[in-house]
């Protein structure tokens, strides 16, 4: 079992990863918020899950613990498999996830493409009080570039003033690649990314 991967991304398209370990390419599929935080030549960190079907083998990647919990949490609900607790884990963060369990709220569920109501209903139905809320949101914290603790800091200002850590973790990387700013960053970058990021994130509004 390969649960979990240290390495440089290689490369990145909508739906899956190639990460770099030792030599040898994994491709990684992982939700669309991983994917977005993540660049050619970035070192990182994934927690992975692998899947044998009967027709193929399936390497699932996650930037925290949280997700992969999560994902692997959704699994032992009836008929719900690996491509479907993606799609859910694509369309909310662990810790909204959990908690939209928690509360009973199948309308946000349901948003995952490939589920509906009733799928959502089950889901809630077999998982609502089997997951610990505080486990999910303890380990949310970001991972994806565990090895860069400047771009970290900046991640968890732009939190602290209301972003979302997903939408935060896009804007650090982009403003990064755009500036031609080396990561990891050093403290003298930190301020300079944090403003960049900040203005980024701004004219998405």
């Amino acid at each position: 079992m390969i649960g979990m991967l240290r390495g440089h991304v290689e490369s990145v398209d909508a739906v899956s990863a190639i990460i770099e370990v030792g030599g040898v390419g994994y491709e990684v599929r992982m939700p669309s918020a991983d994917l977005a935080s993540m660049h050619a030549g970035q070192g990182i960190k994934v927690y992975t899950s692998l899947n044998v079907s009967q027709d193929a083998i399936t390497l699932f990647g996650f930037g925290t613990l949280a997700s992969k919990r999560m994902f692997l949490q959704l699994q032992k609900v009836s008929g719900i498999g690996p491509k479907v607790a993606l799609s859910l884990l694509s369309t909310l963060p662990p810790d909204r996830l959990a908690r939209a369990v928690a509360d009973g709220d199948a309308t946000a569920l349901a948003k995952a493409p490939g589920l509906g109501k009733k799928g959502a209903q089950k889901i809630i139905l077999e998982l609502k009080g089997s997951i610990d809320l505080s486990q999910i949101e303890g380990s949310s914290a970001t991972a994806s570039t565990p090895e860069d603790t400047g771009a970290e800091q900046v991640v968890e200002g732009l939190m602290s003033l209301g972003w979302h850590q997903q939408d935060a973790v896009h804007a650090v990387q982009t403003v990064c690649a755009d500036n031609q700013i080396e990561t990891p960053l050093n403290a003298e970058d930190v301020p300079r990314v944090l403003k960049l990021a900040l203005t980024s994130l701004d004219r998405g509004r």
